[in-house]
């Protein structure tokens, strides 16, 4: 017998025999349901049988046929009915469960996020796209109207989302540009870290969405539901369809603060911060310039992660100002991370080494932060030893400044787009989709190996701007993307050792050695992150100007 589960209330499953429902009985499922018409196949029982098997075990059976490949609204909406009705768990089946879980989807489309439902139905076996539009509309068959043609469509108005957009254009002007994304504003989140340490203010990263945009993109404000490749198309919250010739995917990544129990209740409060939000940045400075003594814990989750560097950049900084204000000897800091080195590229280490001897961090390789309890100032940590024995840490904290998991949004996780671990499967090279030819993706949201910085996004940019407008024929030769990228390790106030590197974790500086050393920490590498990478972000980035950033051509 072939049990898969959707939640706790529900489970459904192939065809069972009278002999099956025993077995279920003493699982402890509650009731059964069967979508399957009599008389489909040769080798099925028929219902009569099952429900008399059912009444023997005390268990409540009921019977709603659904033809194959024809599941009706009004029969979503009876399943619903009875689901809501019937003791749970319950245990539904059809030929193969397809039916029960299209069913059973269709029924959940007003209660729970479409991402999720597709989700609980894949890790079950059953693939739902092809019923995606009813879900998004409510569980409901909508019309077969199309909201909106585009030649390009871009997911995400962030950093990757802009830019791509304004090398399109700076190519060819003529072009029909639609970018998707719900936010009204669009930030500069390399900032952020800056903001942390009382260096920038807030308001300096920020700006209306509406203002960013390069002249002549349409900005269709909503949340993509779904993507149907198959078809050109994306599907927005309201079963808005908006097709597309050519599709561009950046919709960024999902810091998911609700995997850590006791997290999200108490971010901004307690002592717990994160420089990875834009409200909690100014938080962070507050809580340095507040502490005097005790313990400081800096957190670093599981690859892959937003700019990896940061969680590292924040305890710098901290310590710089409590060695500034003479109390850093009173302040024991800890920096725990759930990987096994200090930073992925080997070149770095030394220098970054010799801060964390002078700041006197103590090192917890191998330690992932698995819950916090705000009021108690302590966190959870579980170590995984060498030997890959595991063990429970608790560690009290005066300051946490926390980094949460990342994962790809839930609605790229989820479909068609993804690999297997839920990024978007395109070809490190050309950004170009490993399966469907007019996809694109670039930024945190790509199955690339390269780091997750807005460094890499403005050299991705220009890449998937000329091999797009390839494949339409306004260009020629192919773009290659190296898988560069870019981290500014803030080491104290005034000095950054700036990391380079393309794929590979192999060196690959922008300047000569003599102007910067990026391996040893150096003032005109911060004099760039302070005050030269903010305007060639807003003013060249953003506006098409591809400055250091022009791809490699290949015939």
């Amino acid at each position: 017998m072939d049990i898969r589960t959707l939640n706790a209330d529900i489970a459904v499953g192939p065809q069972i025999t009278p002999a099956d429902v025993a077995a279920l009985a003493a699982a402890g499922y509650r009731a059964i349901l069967c979508n399957r018409p009599d008389g489909e196949g040769a080798d099925q029982p028929g219902f009569a049988e099952v429900a008399q098997a059912a009444q023997a075990c005390g268990l409540p059976v009921h019977h709603l046929p659904v033809e194959s490949g024809k599941v009706r609204d009004e029969d979503a909406q009876a399943f619903g009915v009875l689901l809501a009705s019937l003791p749970k768990p319950v245990f539904a089946y059809c030929r193969t469960g397809t039916r029960s879980a299209t069913l059973w989807a269709l029924s959940q489309a007003t209660k729970l996020p479409l991402p999720e439902i597709l989700q609980r139905a894949r890790s079950a076996g059953y693939d739902l796209q092809a019923v995606v539009r009813r879900v998004a509309n409510g569980g409901q068959t909508p019309g077969d109207a199309v909201d909106a043609t585009h030649d390009i469509v871009i997911v995400g108005g962030g950093a990757a989302g802009v830019a791509v957009a304004a090398s399109l254009l700076a190519r060819h002007r003529d072009l029909d540009i639609a970018i998707i994304d719900p936010a009204e504003v669009h930030y500069y989140q390399p900032g952020w870290t800056m903001v942390g340490a009382g260096v920038f203010k807030p308001e300096v990263t920020a700006r209306t969405m509406a203002s960013v945009l390069p002249r002549g993109v349409r900005w269709l404000k909503g949340a993509v539901a779904a993507f149907e490749p198959e078809r050109d198309a994306v599907v927005l919250d309201g079963c808005r369809v908006v097709r597309y010739r050519q599709l561009v995917v950046c919709p960024g990544l999902k810091l998911d603060w609700q995997a850590i129990p006791g997290l999200a209740e108490t971010l901004g409060r307690h002592g717990v911060t994160s420089n990875y939000r834009y409200d909690l940045a100014p938080y962070t400075w507050e809580l340095v310039q507040r502490l005097r003594g005790g313990k400081a814990v800096f957190t670093q989750p599981p690859m892959p992660i937003k700019c990896a560097g940061a969680p590292q950049k924040a305890m710098y900084l901290s310590a710089d100002h409590w060695r500034r204000q003479g109390v850093l000897d009173q302040i024991d800091i800890e920096f725990c991370n759930a990987g096994a080195v200090l930073f992925g590229v080997a070149d770095y280490v030394p220098a970054l080494m010799e801060y964390i001897a002078a700041y006197g961090v103590h090192l917890n390789f191998g330690h992932q932060l698995v819950a916090v309890d705000g009021p108690a100032r302590r966190a959870t940590f579980i170590h995984t030893h060498a030997d890959g024995r595991k063990e429970a840490v608790l560690k009290d904290f005066d300051l946490l400044h926390v980094v949460p998991p990342q994962t790809a949004p839930d609605f790229v996780r989820v479909s068609p787009l993804a690999d297997a671990a839920g990024w978007v499967d395109v070809d490190p090279a050309t950004l170009r989709h490993k399966r469907h030819a007019n996809v694109f993706a670039l930024g945190d949201c790509a199955n690339t190996t390269n780091a997750k910085t807005a460094a890499a996004a403005r050299k991705q940019a220009p890449v998937v701007a000329h091999n797009l407008l390839a494949a339409l024929g306004h260009a020629r030769g192919e773009a290659r993307y190296d898988g560069y990228g870019s981290c500014p390790l803030t080491v104290e106030r005034g000095k950054i050792v700036l990391a380079e590197f393309v794929y590979g974790g192999k060196v690959a500086p922008t300047f000569p050695k003599w102007l910067i050393d990026g391996t040893r920490p150096s003032t005109l590498a911060w004099y760039l992150k302070d005050r030269v990478l903010p305007p060639m972000y807003w003013s060249g980035m953003l506006k098409g100007r591809e400055w250091l950033a022009e791809p490699a051509l290949t015939e």
